[in-house]
């Protein structure tokens, strides 16, 4: 075994048998000195003898010159390491991460108020029940985790007349989809009255309450949102 990868117990050893030797006046507790303070060296390989504690820092350059680093010569810079060669064969570019896959985006329904109810009332007419059928029909094997029914009104009548009916009729569409076999928690119904009309102010201005009517008729529906996939 190499003498200069000795441990502590080694050295502690040799200093019993050295009379010359003694660890009480390290001068670099990496290795084993005299009472001089001179490092101890073997005599048959002339390599110091280090002790437990040493580390590559506390390496001096008698024992260990190549872990020393030599200083560099007044106006000489040390060398900038050459650039490594580039290989003939381009690397093949990392494998990308698989994204994780996208929340889907809310499926809005639209139905016309005046196709499920008759006008200024909240009770489903038949033809539109036979449209919420369908969508029972397409929600059936969809996997889906809200459907929010929004009622909303045209601008006659008063804002809390508007905001009732609304409710009323968005109430009337979840009530019947639970009836159908949707999961009554995953249903929610809310009413917006006129606070939300697709009509612009300046549109229908006309002073014949059917002409009105009529031309609010967009304004009246119930907007179905299904949150989940197909």
């Amino acid at each position: 075994m190499t003498l200069i990868k000795n441990s502590l117990a080694t050295a502690v050893v040799l200093a019993a048998l050295l009379p010359a030797a003694g660890l009480a006046q390290f001068k670099n507790e990496g290795y084993l000195v005299d009472q001089n303070t001179n490092i101890v060296t073997s005599s048959n390989t002339g390599l110091c003898w280090r002790t437990g504690a040493w580390t590559p820092a506390l390496a001096v350059a008698q024992c260990d010159p190549d872990l020393v680093k030599k200083p560099v010569p007044a106006g000489k810079t040390t060398a900038a390491p050459a650039p490594a060669e580039k290989s003939a064969v381009p690397k093949a570019p990392a494998a990308a991460a698989p994204k994780p896959a996208a929340k889907p985006a809310p499926q809005k329904i639209n139905f016309s108020s005046d196709a499920l109810f008759d006008f200024d009332k909240s009770e489903l007419k038949p033809k539109g029940k036979a449209m919420l059928d369908d969508l029972v029909t397409v929600l059936n094997g969809a996997t889906y985790e809200v459907i929010l029914a929004i009622g909303h009104t045209d601008r006659i009548g008063s804002v809390k007349y508007n905001q009732t009916l609304s409710v009323k009729r968005a109430e009337a569409v979840k009530q019947y989809l639970v009836a159908k076999g949707i999961a009554a928690n995953r249903v929610y119904a809310e009413g917006k009255g006129k606070s939300q009309p697709v009509t612009k102010p300046g549109d229908c201005k006309m002073a014949n309450r059917k002409a009105l009517i009529a031309c609010l008729q967009p304004d009246r529906r119930v907007d179905v949102e299904v949150s989940g996939t197909k």
